[in-house]
């Protein structure tokens, strides 16, 4: 990457969101990750939405997603993830999604919230995270009680779906082969771009083709499939975080939104750990893929509705529920 500031990518249909700055900050093992602070026109922030992406997402993804907060009255902070987006990559192959060490994620987000998120936006401080994103802000949700007040955590990263094998045999495999010096190896092969029929991700085609669009007109936003050592690092923090000692440690109020029709985590993981921590609670959006945020209208509405009665703290929380029926 050269010196000079990063920027924002805009395309026909997925507008940049005005008032905002972008940078860079400097992170775990020198690596540079690109930044984005979206403010709100309203004279009086209601406060700061900490915006966090799944595997394969870039701040451009969520423009959407940021003028729904910043319509609100709320600023947004977002950064992209090591290895991914604009940020430093860690493989010779770019397209190769990796991580070294789960805590690597945690140490982003933590300066992150240090060195970006407290000395230039605006209190209360709540999170947003999605899949992978939500998975690290469980993992750190410990240490974040004095730092956000609410969390909301859409499809978390939690535990796999419909796999052809247990998950303790993915681990156990990953496992010796990370051992064995292939860490590095890719999981699978690249299919990009992949037909809107069957996706995994969202049911909506305009949403589905605006982020293929994406990628196909800027591909150094884009990643493949990730590497061995991606996936023995996640399985171990999706252990981890589902036990009750760490669950037990968990004081920021925490609401977990399911997709009913996800292909990729599991709904009853999902449910299983909302369960198990008094801070959490759990709703699921029936009929709904992977990806929230991208979905179609009726889904889609669904979660900001959820999501906007949650936050910021002073709005009155959701009852609790356990289904959202969106199915039509």
């Amino acid at each position: 990457m050269s010196d000079d500031l990063p920027s924002l990518i805009e395309m026909d249909g997925n507008p940049v969101p005005g008032n905002h700055i972008v940078g860079w900050f400097n992170s775990a093992r020198g690596k540079r990750l690109r930044y984005a602070i979206f403010k709100s026109d309203v004279p009086v922030a209601r406060g700061t939405v900490v915006l966090l992406q799944g595997r394969n997402e870039c701040i451009e993804k969520y423009f959407e997603t940021i003028r729904h907060f910043t319509e609100r009255g709320l600023w947004v902070a977002t950064f992209d993830w090591r290895g991914q987006g604009l940020s430093d990559r860690l493989l010779k192959n770019p397209l190769r999604g990796h991580i070294r060490r789960f805590r690597d994620l945690e140490t982003d987000l933590s300066i992150f919230l240090e060195t970006i998120v407290l000395p230039e936006t605006r209190l209360p401080f709540c999170m947003v995270a999605h899949s992978m994103g939500a998975l690290v802000a469980l993992s750190m949700a410990p240490r974040l009680a004095n730092r956000i007040e609410r969390m909301v955590l859409t499809a978390p990263f939690v535990d796999l779906s419909n796999q052809p094998v247990p998950t303790w045999v993915t681990r156990l495999v990953t496992r010796l082969m990370r051992l064995s010096g292939l860490g590095w190896v890719s999981s699978g092969r690249d299919r990009f771009p992949r037909p809107f029929e069957g996706n995994p991700l969202t049911s909506d085609i305009d949403r589905y083709a605006r982020n293929q669009a994406l990628y196909t007109a800027h591909p150094e936003l884009r990643l493949g499939p990730p590497t061995i050592l991606w996936v023995n690092e996640m399985l171990g923090a999706m252990d981890r975080v589902g036990r009750f000692e760490h669950l037990d440690q968990v004081k920021v109020p925490t609401l977990l939104i399911g997709a009913g029709n996800d292909a990729i985590v599991s709904q009853q993981a999902i449910e299983t750990i909302s369960n198990r921590f008094r801070a959490g609670r759990a709703i699921f959006i029936d009929g709904a893929r992977h990806e929230l945020l991208q979905e179609a209208e009726r889904y889609r509405m669904a979660v900001l509705a959820a999501i906007d009665a949650f936050i910021p703290p002073e709005q009155t929380p959701l009852p609790v529920s356990s289904v959202v029926s969106q199915s039509g």
